[in-house]
């Protein structure tokens, strides 16, 4: 990593007491510190100690980038020293990230859209085979592997709709004509 010196604008020393947790216990100002750049430690002392020494013990983070400065952390036993230090020359960077992350967050959502999608397609085309199967079997006695055929549908779709419909009395079992049913419209 690569970075001068005038990157530096502070330097803080975050103790941990075992009663009253995480204390600002030193903190230092240097030259080219501004506003844009000022960090009220006294408030931030305990975030920034539970960002860098909370959590799983594998995983903890060395540095944590926001929009204005980012802060490195070197662990000391309890206490976490924490360089704050100006971006410069990130700014490019992080513009090509947000373009990455765009990119990612759509193809996800059009995947998620394609996954959901065919469900409720199938589900809607099902539901008008079962308000037509009525209607075209009416006063005309057809087979199951005919009206399978029809819709394009597997045998156990078919058979699940003709169930379905024959236990909301839409229609019967007519005859048996070797190894098919045959349908008629009640």
């Amino acid at each position: 990593m690569n970075f001068s010196k005038e990157e530096i604008f502070g330097a803080a020393i975050i103790g941990f007491d075992m009663i009253d947790g995480p204390f600002l216990k030193w903190k230092k100002e240097y030259s080219g510190a501004n506003e844009k750049y000022s960090v009220n430690l006294d408030d931030f002392a305990m975030n920034f100690y539970l960002a860098f020494r909370g959590g799983n013990q594998g995983k903890k983070p060395r540095a944590i980038l926001y929009d204005n400065f980012y802060i490195v952390a070197f662990p000391n036993d309890l206490e976490l020293c924490c360089l704050f230090m100006k971006p410069q020359g990130i700014e490019n960077n992080i513009k090509q990230l947000n373009k990455i992350a765009s990119k990612i967050v759509t193809e996800v959502e059009l995947e998620v859209d394609n996954v959901n999608q065919p469900e409720n397609n199938e589900e809607d085309e099902i539901e008008e085979i079962k308000r037509l199967i009525p209607n075209l079997i009416s006063g005309v006695k057809m087979s199951t592997p005919e009206l399978r055929r029809y819709f394009k549908l597997s045998n156990s779709q078919i058979w699940k709709v003709m169930s379905e419909l024959e236990n909301s009395k839409k229609i019967k079992r007519a005859e048996k004509k070797g190894r098919s049913q045959l349908w008629i419209a009640l």
